[in-house]
């Protein structure tokens, strides 16, 4: 499986943005996908995570109401919603997909694939 992330950019403090996650090779509808986050200086945090029909979520309390994860499996692709963004969200954006997990959202063990990632940069 490769996962292609996209839709990062440079976007002005309150913008929004919406980023995407397109797998490539086994069948998207059976994995959980999740968004992770890297910012300058700090470590991988999770942001968001949805199962693999899209009914279940779980978001960071950091970004709840802000950015929001959803799916479309039959585009094989995962989004992430970034609203009323701030500096603070300023991060490489990674995608994740997990095939087999015991808990939701998955351990970090639990991850089979990750995406290059993709930059958003907020400025204020």
């Amino acid at each position: 499986v490769q996962l292609q992330a996209s839709g990062g950019g440079l976007v002005q403090a309150g913008g929004s943005l919406r980023l995407s996650c397109t797998a490539y090779g086994r069948a998207f509808g059976s994995m959980v996908m999740s968004w992770f986050r890297l910012a300058p200086g700090k470590e991988r945090q999770f942001v968001a995570a949805i199962n693999w029909s899209g009914d279940r979520t779980s978001h960071a309390d950091s970004v709840k109401g802000r950015l929001t994860i959803s799916r479309d499996n039959a585009k094989n692709t995962a989004y992430l919603q970034l609203n009323s963004l701030e500096p603070e969200d300023t991060a490489v954006y990674y995608c994740a997909a997990s095939f087999y997990t015991r808990s939701f959202p998955p351990k970090i063990s639990a991850y089979d694939y990750w995406g290059q990632g993709t930059l958003v940069t907020v400025s204020s």
